[in-house]
């Protein structure tokens, strides 16, 4: 039987306010709500702009798709007093990531889909994307561990506009004029081929790169643009620039003498790996 998570009282106040602000901040425009379940535990995979995000996130699965968002929060947040008391009365799962805490977040967010029914929200990322151009980024392989373990579907889901209200990497908020905000879902990820196969690394990525690389057409349609061929690595990009920064200066440096090095960065870059296991936050 599912559990009620949430305080109804408290919910009923927490989602008057939110509508209350972003219906004067934002001009929200949602298409694919139909592919969100009505009922029963879906996970609801989507990019990462901006720390406008979840308000915005949660504006679109409660108005327009008609879910009570669940998200994973940063364990950080939850030690904000009103924030964690609203948090927690609202059904949200911490995470304190790099430690033994992650794994029980997972548990509890497995429990949420399966025992509880419930719409959990992740950033497959972790994190707002290092994308300069905002595309999203190579996630982390703890979204697909999950749907994979549960069962429950993945709806992907893309969004555009919040990073013109508050830029990551900036404490500057641009309410006015109302910015438009978009939102696509789409169907279901297909995750058939992986269902019967062992939870190995390589099994892993796999599954992100299907869930992510439906993230991204999905963010391509709404912006009508093409995406980068090859998502942003994070990590590649610190080893490449750790490379660049260590490498002598090449004599005369002409261009032909700097692309000489370049193999030698792709070869430090392929050894990094986005295998973590983090679920996002």
């Amino acid at each position: 039987m599912a559990k009620q998570r949430e305080s109804r009282w408290v919910k009923a106040v927490v989602s008057r306010i939110v509508r209350f602000v972003l219906w004067f901040v934002t001009k929200p425009d949602w298409r694919g709500t139909e592919h969100v379940p009505a009922k029963g535990g879906a996970i609801i995979a989507l990019n990462h702009l901006s720390l406008a995000d979840p308000l915005t996130v949660a504006h679109f699965l409660y108005i327009g798709a008609r879910r009570w968002p669940t998200f994973t929060m940063k364990e950080g947040v939850m030690r904000i007093p009103v924030v964690s008391a609203v948090a927690r009365s609202t059904g949200q799962i911490p995470v304190k990531r790099g430690s033994t805490d992650a794994v029980k977040a997972l548990h509890e967010a497995e429990l949420a889909l399966t025992r509880d029914g419930a719409s959990v929200i992740f950033y497959p990322e972790g994190t707002c994307t290092r994308d300069p151009n905002l595309w999203p980024m190579t996630a982390k392989t703890g979204v697909a561990r999950l749907a994979l373990t549960t069962g429950v579907p993945v709806v992907p889901v893309a969004h555009w506009g919040e990073q013109h209200i508050m830029p990551y990497g900036t404490k500057k908020v641009r309410l006015f004029p109302r910015k438009r905000v978009e939102f696509l879902a789409g169907p279901p990820v297909d995750l058939s081929r992986f269902r019967d196969q062992p939870l190995t690394g390589t099994v892993l990525r796999e599954a992100t790169e299907a869930i992510m690389a439906d993230i991204t057409a999905l963010q391509a349609r709404i912006r009508g643009e093409e995406p980068p061929a090859v998502p942003y690595d994070p990590r590649k990009a610190r080893a490449a620039a750790a490379g660049s920064e260590e490498r002598p200066p090449v004599e005369g440096g002409t261009a032909a003498a700097a692309d000489s090095t370049a193999p030698a960065d792709d070869q430090a870059g392929a050894k990094s790996d986005n295998g973590g296991n983090s679920v996002g936050a």
